[in-house]
């Protein structure tokens, strides 16, 4: 979980961050998380469990805000 504001919390990382930019973390990327999960591999949280309550519209929402999120904090 990132929390209400995507700067990470005590269960999960910061979304905001340069690691989830596009080139390093496509859509897809997120798109393939939410619906498989994913195994730790940039921080120490453990693994992403998928998310099947998240459809496909709500992942696209989602990911739209992070992104709008990343380009207001300069990262694109």
């Amino acid at each position: 979980m990132s929390g209400p504001h995507p700067r990470g919390t005590d269960q999960g990382p910061p979304l905001i961050h340069r690691i989830y930019e596009p080139s390093h973390h496509s859509d897809l990327a997120f798109y393939f998380a939410i619906a498989r999960g994913v195994h730790q591999h940039h921080w120490d949280f453990g693994d992403m469990p998928p998310i099947p309550a998240v459809d496909g519209e709500d992942a696209a929402h989602i990911i739209a805000w992070i992104r709008q999120e990343q380009r207001a904090a300069g990262i694109e």
